[in-house]
């Protein structure tokens, strides 16, 4: 019965990683055979000031992305968790943007962030003056400004919560009743139940996910980096590592240089994940006592 599994698992995992592993030392163009350089690749990695600000981008993405992703999906559990009318729409609405291929994901954000017309501008100049704000500030300018366009990957990233809304929805519902009944009869308020009863009891759930996200946030921003920003505007302001590599690989014909910035990534992901797991034994051990 594990045939399956394990024939995929060798098929579309462990053997593409071996290969990338062993391009990582070569010097390859998919056309001359393999040259090997040794660590040759990395080194030139870490004197590229294109691969140092993708890299940049990367973690600062994940740094910022992946908690305010955990606090929607959150807050949206605890809010629809309860049998309520229209609590089933709204349910469907927070899946839905999940369920949307990648590329028209990401072309109907290019329409939405668009400065000129863009619904979003536009609901943003409402009772401003003169072009500017409501707030007298000229709007964001989606695609043309670093920052701005770092802050709409950032944004289209805050939609596509579906499965992790669905993950805590069901971590909410699994909850003993007792627990919040008693907490009723001692006349709890609602930050006490949800300080010393709700998140200390999904803590283990919220721990995994945050693993998990940290893991998805590094090649998430792919799609919209190409479809919507095109890694910029310059100087590469939303160039980030999957990008990087993809453009390496597939423009510049250097596979090699390629693989080696994605062991580089994969590299300091698996650095992250272990400080986490390291963080979430120590917090299971505090909990325990």
């Amino acid at each position: 019965m594990l045939a399956p599994y394990l024939l995929g698992l060798v098929v579309l995992v462990l053997g593409p990683f071996v290969i990338t592993l062993a391009l990582a030392f070569t010097e390859y163009d998919l056309i001359r055979p393999p040259v090997w350089t040794g660590t040759g690749n990395f080194t030139e990695l870490t004197r590229d000031p294109i691969f140092r600000t993708a890299l940049v981008n990367s973690l600062v993405f994940a740094a910022v992305a992946v908690p305010l992703r955990l606090l929607i999906a959150l807050a949206l559990a605890l809010l629809l968790h309860r049998r309520a009318m229209a609590a089933g729409p709204a349910r469907t609405a927070a899946v839905l943007p999940a369920a949307v291929p990648e590329i028209a994901y990401g072309l109907l954000w290019l329409w939405l962030l668009n400065p000129l017309y863009g619904p979003i501008n536009q609901v943003l100049a409402l009772g401003g003056q003169n072009g500017l704000t409501v707030f007298g500030r000229t709007p964001p300018q989606w695609l043309t400004d670093p920052a701005d366009a770092r802050a709409a990957i950032i944004l289209m990233s805050l939609f596509t919560i579906g499965e992790t809304f669905i993950i805590l929805l069901a971590a909410r519902r699994s909850l003993p009743h007792d627990v919040y009944e008693l907490a009723a009869l001692e006349d709890a308020t609602s930050w006490d139940v949800l300080r010393r009863i709700t998140l200390p009891l999904i803590a283990p759930v919220l721990g995994l996910l945050l693993v998990r996200d940290v893991i998805q946030s590094l090649h998430f921003s792919f799609v919209p980096a190409l479809v919507v920003t095109d890694g910029g505007p310059p100087p590469y302001a939303t160039t980030y590592v999957p990008l990087f590599a993809y453009r390496t690989a597939f423009e510049y014909l250097r596979y090699g240089y390629a693989a080696a910035a994605t062991l580089v990534m994969l590299l300091l992901t698996v650095a992250a994940v272990a400080v986490q797991w390291r963080l979430l034994r120590r917090y299971g051990r505090f909990h325990d006592r």
